[in-house]
């Protein structure tokens, strides 16, 4: 069985605007896909951030000692 009307003029111009719109829809998914990662990546820790301090000691880079603590009453 053939489809009754296949004017395909009168078919492209119904479909035109369906179209657009899940194109632009599709294009603004994406382009918060990459937003989100962009804000991801420039708030997340940088890559040194916890490894240890490597560097030799001497007496320009002394070793850090924390605080002492007093106890409590």
């Amino acid at each position: 069985m053939s489809a009754p009307k296949t004017n395909l003029e009168t078919q492209k111009r119904q479909h035109i605007v369906p179209l657009v719109g899940m194109a632009l829809v599709a294009i603004f998914g994406v382009g918060l896909i990459v937003y989100w990662q962009f804000e991801e990546a420039s708030q997340g820790a940088s890559p040194g951030a916890d490894a240890p301090d490597t560097r030799p000691i001497d007496a320009t880079n002394p070793p850090e000692t924390p605080a002492p603590t007093t106890p409590a009453p």
